[in-house]
């Protein structure tokens, strides 16, 4: 079917628009290459041909069109018209021409014939004669016409009638090509000043024309009574138009405005969304509207509307300064889900409390550059609950807190300062309750590291104090500060040498320490700590080549011995503890003077770390290896001993190791992993691999804990342990857990799939998956996924859902 009635372009047998609009397109490309090597003719000779110096302008070019030098001009018409119009070509400009042969008829119609190209300003014309009315002012154009605009829109026609220069037009069937591989047939167009341009009965589609099949129609297009092109307003507006696909109509629009496909920024609709099928809304309907306020700002709006639930009406408005950058999100709603209730890890009864009616959320953040130097900003994170959040999928939900933050940061040669606040929100009702969460008022961290000095080591200075606020737990204020000197040398042997001396300092005021998350002894206590580290390091590595000189092999003993004070349990009594709730030995931290995650707790002792590390290299490819272990001279005195499955139990530690691997660009491997002696079995361990080739992929990855990380501790109460629901700490699970997926493309079809199965509760986590189909017209995709952990009380379903981009509606820009 084509895309419009068919129209004679030529006197005798019709021909179908959309073949004429291959041919124009191939005689489009075909006039851009074709050199300029018409004479301009002499008056005695009309026939005769010039020489012309340039190459001729691209018909598809948005760039301004400039006619070759040695050109003749069109005699200015005698009718008076208007000599600016505000902004476009200027009628008063001179039309310039080149053409084989051009000659006065008996009317005294100047007539050119044979590759004529006229120009006016930004616009150029082909055609294969053109005759020009002075009197009238009137240029018609005949036979394989091509009209060029500014913006790189390129029209063909049969016949086109110009007039006020070629401000003007009037045509009969014609093929607009756009930018963004828009495409508009017609009946008949009317452009007045270069501005607003009428089509009747407008055919106008994104998709490509099938060259072997140019008849059948293209996989979407709108037909339409009619369509205006306001250029002003950068808008294409359909009268009573129909969406079809594959030729069928499928939706009736008495009135549709598109954003015009040349336009890069624009207000107007965008692509809508629809998912059949979500887990707690059902069917989801929403259309984004984008507001172009101005220069510097903009704004989206999108109202939803589901068959479960209420509506919602999302904003997004974003302000780009010249110091800096607003972003503001945010959203109502009337959620009328109501949850039921359920018991958390810790056996508390959760009933929803307000968590449905009138509902809002924001997610904002701002940015400002005082100076160089100095910028402050801000987070704004929060939600009427945390089941709102759920039900209407917004971002952020799945995180355990949402964060919401004001600082100032200041940047120097060689340091950094931040003074900040924290607030958080928590959103896991099932382990997280909100008035356990701190409350950070301020927190300062300042950082710096010197020149080096007349010794060659280099001093760095840090710290971070904080005051820590609670609802329920304990309230503590730190002041810390920590020294830090390194020495790096290499001796003659190769041996590269560290030596660091670090001082580590903090004072803490606590109160209501018998309550979370330590549980210690109740009162107000002024405590400290103070602890200085001596470390050396030795790495040695011999070096080799192989495959003759395309590889290499790296070969690097590593040995480090540290002292400090024994820092054992005893010692950590009725100090608080904000930021070392985990312990972290594998081959990241084998060597780190402290592997706690935060400072409140600090490695102690007498230990030596040994380590033996190869790398293996060539022709881009790679396989690096690192394993270690621990000695420790008084392991019940050192620190982290007293803690499970921490692999420094004993005086030998777990060795650890880490392989990667990339042996060619259709694989990669990496592993690492912790192997306890004493029991024979890993505590630690993980990988991940990947294989497959461009078009098609495989992911597989695999993790084991016999301890769950945790947030913060829970210790219920004596009197609480009576319920069979309380369980004493929920974080104590074993994480044995395996992952996988697949991607693929194969021409313009996509899929992927992803899984999650927990071995340690025999059950799946997730699953989910997509598969889709995208050309140069449209994207479509449709997907299905199920979460069946329980996460707040959510209760596992299956959400399937399909977004559907048609190019060239609801989008903008190039």
């Amino acid at each position: 079917m084509p895309l419009s009635d068919d129209f004679p372009f030529r006197i005798g047998k019709p021909r179908s628009l959309l073949s004429q609009a291959l041919a124009g397109s191939a005689l489009g490309a075909l006039l851009q290459v074709i050199p300029a090597s018409a004479h301009t003719p002499a008056p005695t000779q009309p026939s005769s041909q010039t020489d012309t110096d340039s190459s001729p302008a691209r018909m598809d070019s948005p760039a301004r069109v400039s006619a070759p030098q040695r050109v003749r001009t069109l005699p200015p018409s005698t009718k008076s018209a208007p000599t600016t119009d505000g902004g476009g070509t200027s009628s008063s400009e001179p039309v310039t021409y080149l053409a084989d042969h051009e000659s006065y008829d008996k009317t005294g119609l100047l007539v050119l014939e044979g590759n004529v190209r006229l120009w006016q300003g930004e616009q150029a014309l082909r055609a294969d004669t053109v005759t020009y009315d002075r009197a009238a002012g009137v240029i018609r154009a005949i036979h394989h016409v091509a009209l060029t605009q500014p913006n790189g829109t390129v029209a063909y026609a049969d016949q086109v009638e110009l007039s006020h220069g070629m401000k003007d037009a009037v045509s009969s069937a014609l093929y607009v090509r756009m930018q963004n591989e828009a495409k508009v047939s017609s009946s008949g167009m009317r452009r007045s000043n270069e501005r607003v341009t009428d089509f009747a009965n407008p055919i106008y589609t994104a998709c490509p024309v099938c060259a072997a099949h140019p008849d059948h129609a293209p996989f979407w297009e709108l037909r339409a009574h009619g369509m205006t092109q306001d250029k002003d307003n950068q808008n294409l507006e359909f009268d009573r138009a129909w969406l079809r696909v594959l030729g069928v109509p499928v939706f009736y629009f008495p009135y549709l405005p598109v954003t015009d496909p040349s336009s890069k920024r624009h207000s107007g609709l965008l692509n809508f969304n629809l998912e059949p099928h979500d887990h707690y809304l059902g069917t989801v309907f929403s259309v984004p509207y984008y507001w172009v306020i101005d220069g510097h700002q903009d704004a989206t709006f999108t109202p939803l509307v589901s068959t479960k639930s209420g509506p919602q009406l999302s904003t997004i408005y974003r302000n780009r300064l010249n110091n800096g950058y607003i972003r503001f999100e945010g959203g109502v709603a009337d959620d009328t889900l109501r949850n039921q209730p359920f018991y958390n890890a810790f056996g508390e009864l959760g009933n929803g409390g307000k968590e449905h009616g009138a509902q809002a959320y924001i997610a904002s953040r701002g940015e400002f550059n005082l100076s160089p130097h100095w910028r402050v900003g801000f987070n704004a994170n929060r939600a009427t609950s945390a089941n709102y959040m759920r039900d209407y999928s917004l971002p952020g939900y799945g995180n355990d807190t949402l964060n919401s933050n004001a600082y100032l940061e200041g940047f120097g040669v060689g340091s950094y300062l931040r003074l900040d606040t924290q607030v958080y929100q928590g959103l896991n009702q099932g382990i997280i309750n909100n008035r356990d969460l701190p409350y950070s008022l301020p927190r300062f961290t300042y950082e710096f590291q010197g020149e080096p000095d007349r010794l060659g080591g280099r001093l760095s200075v840090h710290t971070t104090d904080f005051v820590i606020l609670r609802k329920h737990g304990a309230n503590d204020q730190r002041g810390e500060l920590a020294m830090q000197w390194d020495r790096p040398w290499t001796n003659s042997w190769g041996q590269q040498w560290v030596l660091t001396a670090r001082f580590d300092s903090m004072l803490y005021h606590s109160t209501r320490l018998h309550e979370q998350p330590l549980y210690e002894e109740s009162g107000s206590h002024l405590r400290g700590q103070v602890q200085p580290t001596v470390a050396v390091k030795m790495s040695w590595p011999f070096l080799r080549t192989f495959a003759k000189g395309h590889g290499s092999q790296t070969l690097e003993p590593i040995v480090q011995l540290i002292a400090a004070p024994n820092t054992g349990n005893a010692m950590h009594r009725q100090l608080p503890n904000e930021d070392s709730f985990a312990y972290e030995f594998n081959d990241t931290t084998l060597f780190a003077l402290n592997r706690y995650m935060g400072t409140d707790r600090l490695d102690g002792g007498l230990r030596a770390n040994v380590g033996i590390h190869q790398n293996w290299s060539w022709n881009g490819h790679s396989i690096d290896m690192l394993i270690g272990e621990s000695f420790i001279e008084h392991p019940n005195k050192g620190g982290p001993a007293y803690m499970a499955y921490s692999g420094v139990n004993h005086t030998f530690s777990d060795p650890v190791g880490r392989i990667t691997m990339t042996p060619s660009r259709y694989f990669d491997l990496t592993a690492r992993g912790r192997f306890n002696p004493y029991n024979r079995s890993f505590d630690y361990g993980e990988g991940l691999v990947s294989a497959g080739l461009p078009f098609f992929r495989m992911m597989a990855g695999y993790v084991y804990e016999p301890i769950t990380s945790y947030y913060y501790y829970y210790t219920p109460r004596i009197t609480e342990l009576a319920n069979p629901n309380v369980l004493r700490n929920p974080y104590l699970s074993k994480t044995s857990e395996i992952s996988g997926g697949v991607t693929g493309r194969w021409k313009h079809f996509h899929f992927s799939y992803y899984t999650r199965r927990s071995l340690s509760r025999k059950e799946f986590v997730a699953n989910g998956g997509a598969i889709g189909y995208s050309n140069d017209c449209l994207t479509l995709n449709i997907y299905i996924s199920r979460q069946n952990t329980r996460i707040g009380g959510r209760r596992p379903k299956p959400n399937v859902g399909f977004s559907l981009s048609l190019n060239s509606l609801g989008t903008f820009g190039n």
